[in-house]
């Protein structure tokens, strides 16, 4: 059985440090008074909870993408 991998990606120009990333998805994400967040590990397992907080970011600044197929997971086209 494959595992799909995703690819992390976070924009660091439009992150605000809300913090709802590192909430939803622990030990994913890292976030520091006064500095945009970062991603912990570019490519990870499949993980509902970083979808979560890929659609809870209050500026959409998390991506997903399928790590084999190239795929975008989030965000979705409009």
């Amino acid at each position: 059985m494959t595992t799909t991998r995703w690819k992390v990606s976070l924009d660091q120009d439009s992150c605000i440090s809300s913090g709802i990333c590192q909430a939803l998805a622990p030990g994913r994400f890292e976030v520091r008074a006064g500095t945009p967040a970062r991603v912990v590990s570019e490519e990870v397992d499949r993980e509902d909870a970083l979808l979560d907080a890929a659609e809870s970011c209050p500026v959409e600044a998390i991506g997903l993408v399928d790590a084999r197929s190239g795929d975008v997971v989030y965000p979705p086209a409009d």
